[in-house]
């Protein structure tokens, strides 16, 4: 999960072991005349990521490009149409059912999730008859993030099968007061939205997999999405192989439970699926105007000039100066960004390893840059 799309990172399901970059001379690029090809080259020929793809779709065209491996041990180059694991981009999801729902007048943006949830934030200071939904979505409730604890330890191979339940994950942030009252500032924190995709299925009395395939991936088409259940650990094929390290060689860390990030981070798609969900969803085929003009109301991120949040959505701007709307993703052994302009080009650029060296993560930054501005 990432706090931003460019600096600081926030990881839904991540880890805190440092990483050494390599010492050895980088291999030399091949020679392309695809701008968004040459930007991936540097993810991986230059930067050792395993592989990257970029997909980009602009007026129904879909252009994909590929680069590295999806397979260390094969060598299998990274498949067309890849199916990975997206983190934080679930959140954008999940807002936007919980906006549909307002929309319904199912839920109140302003009311307190007290009402909603009663007695589920509580104790050590935090009151959710303080925090709404609003802060919620827009990460101004000062609720502790419960990832820093489940990574505070540092052995991530126990994380592999371990899972979750959304309230087990919501208890654990309960242990620890809150950063800041509601409302007066802001702090990225993935309990906020285990705590959204429990409101959903309060209010709907389906759960979230289900309500995010009738409201989303159903009448948009997108096969491809899907928010696996506790004990799901395998992603459905073609994906590529996901790594990470544990302080040594990279580590196949394909294979895991995800549920151990639910509504914050779970979901698998497709690069051609996001693309389609976030060109969709600025224009207003998933969200009544009143709706998406809340969901786009957005508050500074501190310490990131630029970089602006609304519920659900980051919003920051390209290198030539035209402003986008996104978010991005990581999650053991994938980094993702995806976003969209406001003319519709829509871009997602993902990488089959995280945590990311930070000098990777530029070059994969710079890849989305390249790939959503076309230049």
């Amino acid at each position: 999960m990432r706090k931003s799309l460019r600096g600081k990172q926030i990881v839904a399901c991540g880890t805190l072991v440092a990483l050494i970059a390599a010492t050895t001379a980088a291999p030399a690029l091949a020679v392309t005349t695809n701008p968004v090809q040459r930007a991936l080259d540097q993810v991986t020929v230059q930067g050792g990521a395993p592989g990257a793809e970029a997909v980009v779709t602009e007026h129904g065209r879909v252009t994909e490009t590929r680069s590295g491996v999806g397979d260390l041990t094969t060598g299998k180059p990274y498949p067309r149409d890849a199916k990975f694991r997206v983190g934080s981009i679930t959140k954008t999801f999940v807002a936007t059912v919980v906006l549909q729902l307002v929309a319904e007048g199912k839920i109140k943006l302003d009311e307190p999730i007290e009402r909603y949830l009663p007695g589920l934030i509580t104790g050590n200071g935090n009151d959710g008859r303080a925090i709404t939904v609003r802060n919620l979505l827009q990460h101004t409730s000062g609720l502790y993030s419960y990832t820093d604890d489940v990574l505070a330890t540092g052995d991530l191979e126990s994380l592999r099968h371990r899972g979750a339940e959304p309230g087990e994950l919501v208890a654990l942030a309960m242990k620890h007061p809150p950063l800041f009252a509601p409302g007066s500032s802001w702090s990225y924190s993935n309990t906020n939205y285990i705590v959204a995709g429990m409101l959903v299925e309060k209010v709907t009395g389906h759960g979230l997999a289900g309500e995010l395939t009738r409201r989303i991936t159903r009448p948009l088409g997108l096969r491809d999405t899907s928010l696996p259940g506790r004990g799901d650990e395998q992603l459905p094929a073609p994906h590529p192989r996901g790594y990470l390290t544990l302080g040594g060689p990279l580590v196949d860390f394909t294979d895991f439970d995800p549920s151990i990030a639910g509504a914050a981070g779970a979901l698998v798609s497709t690069g051609r699926d996001l693309d389609k969900f976030y060109s969709a969803l600025l224009g207003g085929r998933l969200l009544p105007a009143s709706q998406l003009a809340q969901m786009q109301r957005t508050v500074p991120v501190p310490g990131e000039p630029g970089t602006d949040y609304g519920l659900g959505l980051f919003h920051r701007t390209l290198p030539d100066g035209t402003r986008y709307w996104g978010h991005g993703g990581d999650i053991f052994g994938f980094a993702t960004l995806a976003g969209a302009l406001d003319g519709g080009r829509a871009a997602t650029v993902s990488a089959n390893e995280d945590p990311l060296p930070d000098t990777v993560r530029e070059a994969t930054e710079t890849a989305f840059e390249v790939a959503l501005a076309g230049k």
